[in-house]
């Protein structure tokens, strides 16, 4: 059993990756120039444009579910179908912009709500529907992977994207770290 000072220090490690998830994308977006963020590898794959735009639909939903967990133990909580929402909500005319200025402001005052709870609320627990009934802890450890598992796919885009469009001098680009 960990101990609960050693508990504190790893959840304090963590929720500094969670604050920090806004200045990962944005490392993980310098380098990539704006003409290749409308470029799709696959059918079946995002590009840069619609992966920021997803960001800001589960930023939204995390701001949310947060306060669920917080102030509503044992409710169900939200989650939107992804792949749906990219394909309907006409994300190539929405604003990368705007929705790259709003997941920093929604993960600055979700953070911060964390940062100040009393420790009994990280045992709160909620009804996922995907992954079944989870504490706000294990919440926060699949928030925190979330962003740096897109800045990976933004990596990906950017090594196929001279390979498929015959771009020149993008492919040596390196990758960051994103998990240190």
């Amino acid at each position: 059993m960990i101990s609960t000072s050693r508990h504190a220090q790893e959840r304090q490690r963590v929720l500094g990756l969670f604050g920090h998830g806004p200045e990962l994308l944005s490392e993980g977006l310098r380098g990539c120039p704006k003409k290749m963020w409308l470029y799709r590898p696959a059918h079946d794959r995002w590009s840069i444009h619609e992966i920021i735009l997803h960001l800001a639909d589960s930023e939204t939903e995390a701001y949310v579910v947060c306060r669920q967990f917080i102030v509503e133990p044992g409710s169900i909580v939200t989650t939107h179908d992804s792949f749906k929402w990219v394909s309907t909500l006409g994300y190539f005319h929405q604003s990368t912009t705007e929705a790259l200025g709003l997941i920093v402001r929604l993960r600055r005052m979700t953070h911060h709500i964390l940062r100040h709870i009393p420790e009994p609320v990280w045992a709160h627990t909620a009804q996922h529907p995907r992954k079944g009934i989870i504490t706000l802890e294990r919440w926060l450890d699949m928030q925190t992977q979330h962003i740096t598992y897109h800045v990976e796919q933004i990596h990906q885009n950017y090594a196929e994207w001279p390979k498929r469009t015959g771009r020149t001098g993008h492919a040596n680009r390196q990758r960051l770290n994103v998990l240190s």
